[in-house]
């Protein structure tokens, strides 16, 4: 099946765009990111490294056994670091690794469609670095 549109030059098969195979480079973003979570724990980390319980009062509504069930598969995918200092008690913080700011481009796109969806115009969070 072809999908024809007038601001596109070529035809697209409609496999390509919807990436049903399992090699899909898609499936494998949105498999890492796809939870609520995952993306709002990015976007704070883009601000800055931040301990456990910043993280927790910068997302209401998160769960402390989801944030760190979240945290360990950002890590795990080399998104972040996690950083722990030998203190009584102990200090744990979690910065964006090199591969985690890759992130940071799709995050200002999704930051601007949901503006321009949402016809405002700032939402009051800068990813800016």
């Amino acid at each position: 099946m072809k999908v024809k549109n007038k601001n596109v030059k070529s035809d697209v098969k409609i496999e390509n765009i919807l990436c049903l195979n399992n090699n899909c480079p898609i499936q494998f973003v949105l498999g890492i990111l796809g939870s609520k979570w995952s993306v709002l724990i990015l976007q704070e980390l883009l601000n800055g490294d931040r301990r456990t319980h910043e993280l927790l009062e910068a997302l209401p509504g998160i769960s402390s056994k989801t944030l760190m069930l979240r945290l360990r598969k950002l890590e795990k995918h080399g998104l972040l670091a996690r950083r722990v200092y030998p203190e009584v008690p102990p200090h744990v913080e979690y910065s964006l690794t090199e591969k985690g700011m890759q992130v940071q481009p799709v995050m200002i796109n999704l930051k601007q469609l949901g503006e321009k969806w949402l016809e405002q115009k700032n939402c009051g969070y800068s990813m800016d670095s």
